[in-house]
C-alpha cells in the first residue's frame, strides 16, 4: 500500500517519532493528521510540513487519555479530508521509578495514555478504516515483550497495547484491516526526558546513553515501510531482537542480563 493519496492520523505527533512519522508520512504524498496537546508546537510542524512537502496536514489538540478528545479527532479528520486511511497509535509517556516507592496515580497516567489512547482512538477510527480497509498501528516497545525494572507501569502498558493489537488482529483477518505492531527498542528522543518519576514528576533528564541509539527518522522510516507493506510486527533494533528471543528461550538469563544493563545505568535504581 503506497501512502501518496492516503489520510494518516498520528498521535503524539509535536516530537520524537511521532513528528518524524508526520514527516516521513507526508515525504512520500500522504495527508497527515497531527494530533497532540500541544496545539501551538503542532501548528508550527503541520505549516512546515506544508511548506516543505506540497501535501495537506491538520493540527488538532487532543489529550488521548480523554476519550471525548479522541472522538472529536476522528471526527474532525472526516469533516476535513473525508475518510481515514492510517491510524498511528503513537503517543505514549514512560516512568522510572521502581514499583516499592512509586504512587500508584503514576501507573494509572501511564495506562490511560499508552493502553486507553491507544483503545480510545481505534475504537472511533476502526469503522472509517474498515470502510478503506486500511491500517490500525500501535507503536509499543521491547518493553511489551520484557518487563523492564523501574519502568513497571510503562511495561505493563506496553504488554495490555500489544494484547489489544494482537486480539483485534485476529478480530480483523476477515475485513481487509491490516494491523501493525512495532516495537521499538532503545531511541533517542524526548521520552525519557519526560518519564515519570516516583510522584510523577518529568524527570527532565536521561539515565541513557542516547547517542548509541537509533533516531526517531530511523524509526519512523521503518515503520512506515511496515505500513506499506502492511507487515504484522517490527521488533527494531538487534538488542530488540535479541531480547524478544531470549524471553522465548532463555528467560531466566535474560533476567539477569536486563538486571545489569538496568544496574549501570546513571544514578541507578538497582543497586
Amino acid at each position: 500500500m503506497k501512502l501518496n493519496d492516503k489520510v494518516i492520523v498520528i498521535t503524539g505527533a509535536s516530537s520524537g517519532i511521532g513528528k518524524s512519522l508526520a514527516i516521513e508520512c507526508a515525504k512520500r504524498g500522504a495527508t497527515v493528521v497531527l494530533a497532540a496537546r500541544q496545539y501551538v508546537t503542532l501548528c508550527v510542524i503541520t505549516q512546515d510540513i506544508e511548506r516543505r512537502y506540497q501535501t495537506k496536514a491538520l493540527a488538532v489538540q487532543c489529550d488521548v487519555t480523554i476519550e471525548d478528545d479522541c472522538a472529536q479527532l476522528i471526527k474532525q479528520t472526516l469533516i476535513t479530508f473525508g475518510k481515514i486511511d492510517v491510524l498511528i497509535n503513537n503517543a505514549g509517556i514512560s516512568m522510572r521509578a521502581l514499583f516499592k516507592d512509586v504512587d500508584l496515580k503514576v501507573l494509572k497516567s501511564l495506562m490511560d495514555v499508552n493502553f486507553w489512547g491507544t483503545v480510545y482512538c481505534t475504537k472511533y477510527a476502526l469503522p472509517e478504516i474498515t470502510k478503506t480497509k486500511g491500517s490500525i498501528v500501535g507503536v509499543s516497545s521491547i518493553a511489551g515483550y520484557k518487563g523492564l525494572p523501574g519502568r513497571a507501569g510503562y511495561s505493563a502498558s506496553k504488554f495490555a497495547m500489544n494484547g489489544f493489537l494482537d486480539a483485534l488482529r485476529v478480530e480483523n483477518l476477515k475485513t481487509g484491516v491490516h494491523v501493525l505492531t512495532a516495537c521499538p527498542g532503545f531511541t533517542a528522543s524526548n521520552i525519557r526526558n519526560t518519564a515519570l518519576n516516583n510522584e510523577g514528576i518529568e524527570q527532565r533528564e536521561s539515565t541513557l546513553e542516547e547517542d548509541k541509539m537509533m533516531t526517531a527518522d530511523q524509526v519512523a522510516r521503518i515503520i512506515v515501510d511496515g505500513i506499506e507493506n502492511r507487515s504484522r510486527t517490527l521488533v527494531l533494533t538487534l538488542q530488540g531482537k535479541l531480547t524478544v528471543l531470549l524471553s522465548k528461550l532463555l528467560p531466566a538469563f535474560l533476567d539477569k542480563m536486563v538486571y545489569n544493563v538496568f544496574a549501570r545505568e546513571k544514578n541507578p535504581l538497582l543497586k
